[in-house]
């Protein structure tokens, strides 16, 4: 009763204990002075005169605890469920996504809704018991780094079948400037895509750091130095930019890709939908340039601004980069009957094209294919990202199909009749016709 009306009870009881003490004989509260009752306890007379026929007992307002029956949020109640039952408990993404529905509330209201519903959120394993201190955090200069990761996630379409699709997150370790893409797996060669990509958009750095994955180095000497992947010390040289390995479960050196990683999960992927890979990029590119142009109160800054003003000036553009288009345009070969395989679909090649290798290179919605040396385009595919096989025109010549022809004279002969030709349609009614 005291949490309801703010503590008033508890003010009136002090109110008559120490009117009470004051008095010499019994004190009867009925009949105390209801003056200096109303100026100790500051309510006003008529007040006190209810509070006094009550027997100095406040009674709760007739409607505590009532809710009205539509809020702002009613209609939108059933989207929030939905992501908790996801795991999404982050109430700044559910905010978001329910704006994008038009939702006009304030972010306080989901914050309320979403702790009084935490019961929906899937019990989650016990984490382990976290690492002490190791040492002091690893920093960079403006434009001197990159930290590199991939990630990975489950994807189930609507047919209810589940694969797997790859993450690539590189970041600007000095201001955290993000850049995420999507693959469809963690190839070297979706790699040095992926690699290029960040690097038209943030600028070629003087160094990357990255774990130690197959597709950057496969072994160490006898000194404890890195032996590089063969293709990936090329394109080191192609693009001109070094790479320094991370230790394993070394957070302080390449945290803020591990972080991008967790931070993609938990916020961009939280409750998305999406109809294909191209889509899926497409959302990221935006939802990296609205996280670049927010204020990060750990970082004091806005990222996107301080990487145009501070670490663009000391990195370098793909201009001088000779070669690397070749990087993007990965060779496959020619199958017997015309088709390349990219991507896990198979996609037609003109049959004039007499080489056994091609390349291929997929650019938004339409996959182009290419001359070995890419010298031309040979033909552009529309992506529809079904199984079924793309054909292109002129994939098989006519005229080049095997014939066999007679090798002795040919002797017999066959007659063809002329096709009968059908009757009159009145020829039914002519009843005068002689019968057989």
């Amino acid at each position: 009763m005291d949490d309801r009306n703010d503590g008033l009870q508890k003010i009136i009881d002090e109110a008559l204990e120490s009117m009470g003490a004051e008095c010499a004989g019994d004190f009867d509260p009925q009949a105390c002075n209801l003056a200096e009752f109303c100026r100790r306890t500051g309510i006003s007379r008529q007040r006190a005169r209810t509070i006094k026929a009550n027997g100095f007992k406040v009674k709760p307002h007739g409607r505590i605890g009532l809710r009205v029956a539509r809020t702002v949020l009613s209609g939108y109640t059933g989207t929030v469920d939905d992501l908790l039952r996801k795991g999404v408990r982050n109430s700044q993404v559910i905010f978001e996504r329910l704006v994008a529905q038009g939702y006009g509330g304030g972010l306080t209201t989901v914050k309320t809704y979403v702790a009084a519903h935490m019961d929906l959120v899937p019990a989650k394993r016990k984490a382990a018991a976290p690492q002490g201190n190791r040492g002091q955090r690893f920093e960079t200069g403006p434009g001197e780094a990159y930290q590199m990761d991939w990630g990975f996630v489950n994807v189930e379409d609507w047919r209810g079948r589940s694969y797997r699709i790859a993450c690539l997150a590189m970041v600007c370790h000095h201001c955290g400037t993000p850049h995420v893409e999507f693959f469809p797996n963690a190839r070297q060669e979706c790699l040095f895509i992926g690699m290029l990509h960040a690097f038209a958009t943030l600028g070629v750095p003087d160094w990357v750091l990255t774990d130690n994955m197959k597709s950057v180095v496969t072994r160490r000497d006898a000194e404890g130095h890195p032996v590089w992947n063969a293709e990936y010390a090329a394109f080191m040289g192609c693009v001109g930019f070094r790479t320094r390995l991370c230790k394993p479960r070394h957070p302080w050196t390449k945290g803020k890709s591990e972080r991008l990683i967790r931070f993609v999960k938990d916020n961009f992927l939280a409750g998305r939908t999406f109809t294909d890979l191209t889509d899926l990029n497409e959302q990221a590119a935006l939802w990296c340039a609205e996280q670049s142009g927010r204020w990060r109160r750990a970082l004091a800054c806005v990222p996107a601004d301080v990487h145009a003003a501070e670490c663009a000036a000391h990195t370098h553009g793909l201009e001088g980069a000779d070669g690397a288009e070749l990087y993007l345009c990965p060779r496959r070969k020619i199958t017997f009957d015309g088709f390349v395989s990219y991507e896990g679909r198979r996609f037609g090649v003109p049959y004039w094209y007499d080489r056994r290798e091609c390349r291929v290179s997929r650019e938004g919605r339409y996959l182009h294919i290419y001359s070995d040396d890419l010298s031309r385009e040979l033909v552009a595919h529309e992506v529809t990202w079904s199984r079924r096989d793309s054909w292109c025109e002129g994939q098989w010549a006519d005229d080049a199909q095997p014939e066999e022809l007679p090798t002795q004279a040919v002797t017999t002969t066959v007659a063809q009749a002329a096709p009968a030709q059908p009757g009159p349609g009145f020829e039914r009614f002519d009843f005068g016709r002689m019968v057989m």
